[in-house]
């Protein structure tokens, strides 16, 4: 299978105690991995490496066949970051817009009016993701936790990306809405043939959607199994 992403002697400063340490990781496609062990501060420095916005003080990252620092410009950078579906509280949803409008914002800037082709094509993505109908006119302030991490999910996937990024998706949720959340995540994950990455605090959460979880040894960078068992799903 390609190797979508691999890290190799990875260290990042990120004012922690201990620089971010990553000694080996690679992400194969259709793998659906769960990191367990990192924090929200260290989750989002490894989010930033992985998808070039942030180049490690030593080693090298590879996504998608080639190394973060060796992206160009801007324009090669944003072209890259297609092929990420980036999910976590840092998707900003625009309050103004409806629920349609921001779904529709990875697709377009002119959503008002929503043209009826994209509007179809926006809720199809929507029901997808498990938004009722009847929320798509309403605006997020309207909209519970769950729902609001339904419209990022959306987001993530509006332009059909190879690989899931999902930054501690549960960390916003009360307990019970994290079942239902992980259920629709690991089945549209599997029904698109995407690869996942999750890094989350949350076991529950990542034995249900993952197929490897592992666990981050901050102190050497090394990756060891979190359960000793893999979970695959047919």
């Amino acid at each position: 299978m390609e190797v979508l992403l691999q890290l190799r002697d990875v260290t990042h400063e990120y004012g922690a105690l201990r620089p971010l340490r990553v000694k080996a990781l690679d992400v194969r496609e259709g793998q659906r991995l769960a990191i367990l062990g990192m924090d929200q501060g260290a989750g989002e420095v490894l989010v930033n490496l992985l998808t070039g916005s942030t180049v490690p003080r030593t080693g090298e990252v590879r996504a998608f066949g080639r190394a973060t620092s060796d992206i160009p410009d801007s324009d090669a950078w944003l072209a890259s970051l297609r092929q990420f579906g980036l999910l976590g509280v840092r998707t900003a949803l625009i309050e103004q817009l409806t629920v349609e409008q921001n779904l529709a914002i990875p697709l377009t800037l002119e959503v008002d009016p929503l043209p009826e082709a994209l509007k179809t094509q926006v809720r199809a993505l929507g029901s997808e993701v498990g938004l009722a109908a009847d929320l798509f006119d309403r605006r997020p302030t309207d909209l519970g936790p769950l729902d609001l991490q339904r419209v990022r999910l959306g987001r993530a996937l509006a332009l059909g990306p190879k690989l899931l990024l999902a930054e501690h998706p549960t960390a916003s949720l009360d307990r019970a809405d994290v079942e239902p959340l992980a259920r629709d995540m690991s089945r549209i994950v599997s029904s698109r043939g995407m690869a996942a990455v999750y890094i989350t605090a949350d076991r529950a959460f990542a034995q249900q959607t993952a197929d490897e979880i592992v666990m981050l040894k901050p102190a050497t960078g090394d990756f060891v199994s979190a359960v000793g068992w893999r979970r695959w799903f047919g």
